[in-house]
Parts: C-alpha cells; sequence; structure tokens
C-alpha cells in the first residue's frame, strides 16, 4: 500500500514538473496491475511495455483503458500479437518488422501509428535503424496503407550522466526535424528514460519513457 502511495505522489511530481506540452509514458516493465493502476489514478494516461508477452497477460487485468505503447525490440513472429494488443509501436527499426506489422494490421482492419527507433550512436549491442537508414525506412513505411509514421525514438545510453544522452538527442532531433519537413504528419520525439528526461526535454522531446523515477526500483 505504501509503494502505491509513492508511486501516486511521484506521478504527481513529474506531471508538475514536465511541460504540459511533453508526455508522460509509464515504462510498466516488470510491474504489476496494481502499480499500473496507482499511476493512472494520479494522472498518467500512456503506458508503455517492452515485452509483447507481459503486456498480454497485464492488458486483461486493467478495468481501464489507458493508451498503449511497445517500447522494446519488437520480433516479427510477435507483430500479430503485438497489432492486436498495442495503440503505437514506438520501435520499428527495418523495413521486414515494418511490412509484418502491415500484413496483420491489414488482416486485422487497423491503422497502426508507428515510429521509427533511430540507433542514434551506432552502439553494436542497441536496436534501431542507423542514421544512414532512417530515410529509407520512412520512404517505406509511407508505401504500407495500415502504417502511419508519427514519430522517433531513440534510447541513448542506459546509464551515467545525464549528460553523455545530450549527444543522441541531438542527432536525433536534427534527424525529425528534417524528416518533418517532407512529412508534415511527424509530431511526435520520444527520447529520455528516467535519468535523462530532464536532457531529452532540454533537446526538444515532447514524449518521455520513465519507469524508475516513476514506479521506484525494479525488485
Amino acid at each position: 500500500m505504501e509503494n502505491l502511495k509513492l508511486i501516486g505522489q511521484n506521478a504527481e511530481k513529474l506531471l508538475h514538473e514536465i511541460p504540459d506540452e511533453v508526455t508522460l509514458l509509464a515504462a510498466a516493465k516488470t510491474r504489476t496491475p496494481e502499480e499500473v493502476r496507482a499511476a493512472w489514478e494520479a494522472g498518467i494516461r500512456c503506458f508503455g511495455h517492452n515485452y509483447v508477452q507481459e503486456a498480454q497477460a497485464m492488458l486483461p487485468q486493467l478495468d481501464f483503458r489507458a493508451e498503449w505503447h511497445m517500447i522494446g525490440h519488437l520480433q516479427r513472429n510477435k507483430a500479430d500479437l503485438a497489432v492486436s494488443l498495442f495503440d503505437l509501436v514506438e520501435t520499428v527499426d527495418s523495413a521486414r518488422l515494418a511490412r509484418a506489422l502491415e500484413k496483420y494490421c491489414a488482416q486485422q482492419e487497423k491503422l497502426l501509428p508507428v515510429f521509427i527507433e533511430v540507433n542514434s550512436g551506432r552502439e553494436e549491442n542497441k536496436d534501431g535503424a542507423l542514421l544512414e537508414a532512417v530515410d529509407e525506412l520512412t520512404a517505406i513505411i509511407g508505401t504500407l496503407p495500415h502504417l502511419k509514421l508519427q514519430g522517433l525514438m531513440t534510447m541513448g545510453p542506459l546509464t551515467g550522466e545525464a549528460e553523455l544522452s545530450r549527444p543522441y538527442f541531438k542527432t536525433t532531433r536534427d534527424i525529425f526535424d528534417r524528416i518533418k519537413k517532407e512529412n508534415p504528419e511527424l509530431r511526435w520525439l520520444s527520447m529520455g528514460m528516467s535519468h535523462s528526461y530532464k536532457v531529452a526535454v532540454d533537446e526538444g522531446a515532447n514524449l518521455v519513457r520513465i519507469g524508475t523515477a516513476l514506479f521506484g526500483p525494479r525488485k
């Protein structure tokens, strides 16, 4: 009970601190339905899961309707389930994944908003499209009638000083500004997590993905 109260307090603090034009996404990886409900009751309306199976187990247990984003690496063999569960996929990083999502969206008669995940630091251990591949992937998504490109997403370093993330965020913002000139429906720049969201907002993020700062350390 004490933890749920703390989540509510953390949510209120974050919502007060983050500018009104920035959406706070609650990263629900490993969290319980009760913890997610506490965030909802405190005013958060956008949530994300890293794993399709976790979302599949949790969502039927919730008696409220939030907006759910897929924010983890998505395997093509789980694209069908992802289309049925999520309102938006933030982690499209290849033409093959985009085409798999298109196939299942067509079958389910669903128009799916998507973001391109950008590997802004060219890190070998990170998912995401490399910088030089973003334009081509943008063009391919533009040919898929059931996908709607609405933003870019990047991770940045997972740990360390927040300032280490700034160059990654700057690079992604530059790509966003350039692509938006040809794609006016591009509106979301998803950057920043618990340790780096302030820097991300400073660099133009209008969607931040926060887990630990909201829910506390993972058990």
